[in-house]
């Protein structure tokens, strides 16, 4: 599946791998992303034991594409929002587990993304933050809910309210991230036999 290049979609032993395809815009979700994302995981759930999702290029995701953000009305900026959480319920309440790999940056809306997978998996390279404050907008996709369950309200109102950046290392000490694994090696293990023993 390539939805105007924006996912790649593949089936390996009974894993299915969804890539975040925009590797020039630091995988920002955008419109076509966000659709693909969605068909991608129904598409999962459908035939697949499990899920891993992952970015392409040097970053996991960036979030939010700022430049589409910046052309939409307050009403259209809500709608969007909505489709948000509907993408992400998929992973959360669909009937196989999803992984998220994670490298480089992982902020804003990619955090979240990530927030809505069951297990985490982050290489020594990969941060958090949530800038949306800084930019003058609310985290539409769940942060001050779902990331907040897993690192705390006080962590991420901090993290909102100043910027802060978490590193792999304390990510995985706040229980944000359950693996950590050299440079690279977040999405080494190509068709997860590990997690799908456990699952069977």
């Amino acid at each position: 599946m390539d939805t105007e290049g924006t996912v790649t979609y593949e089936l390996r032993a009974g894993v299915a791998w969804l890539g975040l395809n925009r590797p020039h815009k630091r995988n920002a979700i955008g419109e076509a992303l966000l659709a693909g994302f969605e068909a991608a995981v129904r598409r999962a759930q459908d035939e697949a034991r499990a899920l891993v999702v992952f970015g392409h290029g040097p970053c996991f995701s960036a979030g939010l594409d700022l430049a589409e953000h910046r052309a939409r009305e307050p009403g259209e900026v809500f709608h969007h929002s909505r489709q948000w959480h509907a993408a992400f319920s998929l992973l959360r309440h669909g009937r196989i587990p999803v992984i998220a790999a994670l490298h480089g940056v992982t902020i804003g809306g990619g955090l979240e993304l990530a927030a809505a997978c069951q297990i985490r998996i982050a290489d020594e390279t990969t941060f958090f933050a949530l800038p949306e404050g800084a930019r003058g907008i609310y985290v539409g996709g769940g942060a001050s809910v779902y990331v907040a369950r897993l690192l705390g309200a006080s962590r991420v109102a901090d993290m909102m309210l100043t910027g802060r950046v978490l590193d792999a290392a304390t990510a995985v000490q706040a229980g944000l991230v359950q693996y950590l694994v050299p440079e690279g090696e977040s999405k080494s293990n190509t068709d997860f036999r590990w997690f799908l023993d456990v699952v069977e």
